[in-house]
Parts: structure tokens; C-alpha cells; sequence
């Protein structure tokens, strides 16, 4: 099988950029009037209620009177949850069109004046944003898209202090997603992995880009730094004939599944690989070093 990085390392940004612009993330979680407080809560609401695990993860309360930078805010959901729990926030985000909605979200709730939206690609952050230490960086879902997502997190390296924590969501290889792509869509050819995960990733079909990693793996990327937590999460149990229409049944043999049965399915299948690092006491050459040998 061809490796994910020749596949899509050569990638221009570009198309990832004009690929989220089309449809940012989430943005038919509501049927109400986009742009509108009912529309922007509606799609809080459904995303958290299909989601659980990311209010969890995030830990908006935390974050009160710290500084945070969120790497690919999107429309702004999560980016809204740390603004009112009093978090000091710099949102990114390579997509236009979506921080017009997470701008106008953000003039709609009150949080205008403590959020920073900036448009810019994640790999050349500093390019962008000026390096200076942040108490949190979040990304959810975000750096698997990028060309070079290592690049990613060689620019985050520059945006921590000793006590900062980075807090990543990726894509997991060794998921249920995987596999029903890999039988539904790819007909068991594995050796295509990689494109199929891509193309079928995410609600609209054809992301350009789209790396999964396995628990070593993030491991791997996040070299440098001290990863403290790892762990698994999310099966998308919904028909999604009836999840397009605001319907929430799940899939027959998901539905007959013991609730406690279907959890441990996620904790070791799930879709997203969640991880929480800080940066390594050591000099990270001498990490890189370890990890090459």
C-alpha cells in the first residue's frame, strides 16, 4: 500500500482551503436560516449531542482567564464554548467562508471582543500569528487535512510554555469508520486505504486530504513533546438517510447492541484519537534521536 504521505504530501493547500469553503464543517446541522441564533444553536446542540465526548475533552471551564489557541476553528462551536467560559481565545482557520460564520457567531453571542480570528495556514502559523505563549492549543479535527500535518505541530511547538497543554483530536486508522469504508466503498481493497479514508472522510464526499493515524503513530508525530493522554473515541451509530433529515435512528445492529457493549466498541474503535501532550523537558533532538533508533 502506498504510503498516506506520497499520496498526499504534494498536495497543494489550495484545495483544501476551496474544499471547506464549499461546506464548512457542520454547516447542515440546522435547517434554520444560517447565520441566525437559532441556527448557530441548533448546530451546538446537535453537534454536542452526537459528540459527547468533545465538551469532555475540551474542558471549556478550565480554561477560564487563560489564553487559547484554537488551530482550525471552523464555523466556531468550540470556539464560542471557551469565549463564555471566560477563555481569551485566537481562532484559525484556513477556510474564509468559514470564519465569516464563526465571526458573525461570535457578533451574534456577545464574544466578539474576546476572540482573534485569523485566516491562515496552519503550517506557516507564524506567518500569521505572532509567537507568544498560550495556556491551551486546541485542534479537532483539523491538522489530519493539512499536506504536512508535522509541520503543524513543529509551529505549536512555538506557542506553548513548560505548563502549556496542546489538545488534538486526528482521524483513528484502527476504527469502525475505517472499516466500513473499506468494505462499503473500497469492495476490500485495502491497498487504496488511504484515498478511500480521504474521500470519504467527512459529510460532503471528496476531501482532498485526509491522514489516520494509529495510537503509535500520534505518538510519533507528537515526537518533541510529552504525550500524558491518548485514548479513543466515537462510532457514529445513526442511519444516515434519516440523520439528513434531523431523524436520529440508529443502525439495526447498533440499536441491539447493550449501551455498555457499544461504549467499549468505542473506547477501542472509535473515529477519533484524542491527545493530550506538553512539551518535553528534554531537548526535543534528543527525542527525535530515540524515537529514529
Amino acid at each position: 500500500m502506498e504510503p498516506a504521505e506520497k499520496i498526499f504530501a504534494e498536495k497543494d493547500i489550495s484545495e483544501v482551503r476551496a474544499y471547506w469553503n464549499s461546506r464548512p464543517c457542520n454547516l447542515r446541522h440546522s435547517p434554520k436560516p444560517v447565520g441566525s441564533r437559532e441556527y448557530f444553536d441548533e448546530v451546538e446542540a446537535r453537534k454536542y449531542f452526537v459528540e459527547p465526548h468533545i465538551p469532555l475533552f475540551a474542558e471549556f471551564s478550565r480554561w477560564k482567564g487563560k489564553k487559547v489557541l484554537e488551530i482550525g476553528c471552523g464555523m466556531g462551536t468550540d470556539t464560542i464554548n471557551f469565549a463564555r467560559a471566560g477563555a481569551k481565545v485566537t481562532a484559525v482557520d484556513i477556510s474564509e467562508e468559514s470564519l465569516r460564520l464563526a465571526r458573525q457567531r461570535a457578533d451574534i453571542f456577545g464574544c466578539a471582543d474576546i476572540i482573534t480570528f485569523v485566516q491562515a495556514d496552519a503550517e506557516k502559523l507564524t506567518d500569521f500569528v505572532p509567537p507568544e505563549p498560550y495556556d491551551l492549543v486546541y485542534s479537532f479535527g483539523v491538522i489530519h487535512h493539512t499536506p504536512h500535518p508535522e509541520a503543524v505541530i513543529e509551529q505549536v511547538r512555538k506557542y506553548m510554555h513548560e505548563n502549556s497543554l496542546f489538545k488534538v483530536m486526528v482521524y483513528n486508522k484502527l476504527s469502525w469508520k475505517v472499516l466500513w469504508i473499506l468494505l462499503k466503498y473500497g469492495k476490500g481493497r485495502w491497498w487504496k486505504l488511504d484515498e478511500l479514508i480521504a474521500r470519504y472522510s467527512e459529510a460532503q464526499t471528496g476531501c482532498p486530504i485526509t491522514y489516520s493515524y494509529t495510537v503509535a503513530g500520534i505518538k510519533l508525530l507528537l515526537r518533541g513533546m510529552t504525550v500524558r493522554r491518548v485514548f479513543v473515541e466515537h462510532i457514529f451509530p445513526y442511519s444516515i438517510l434519516e440523520y439528513t433529515r434531523y431523524e436520529y435512528k440508529k443502525m439495526w445492529y447498533f440499536d441491539m447492541l447493550p449501551e455498555m457493549f457499544f461504549r467499549r466498541l468505542e473506547q477501542n474503535f472509535g473515529w477519533h484519537l484524542c491527545a493530550e501532550a506538553m512539551l518535553s523537558r528534554q531537548n526535543p533532538a534528543i527525542i527525535r534521536e530515540k524515537v529514529e533508533k
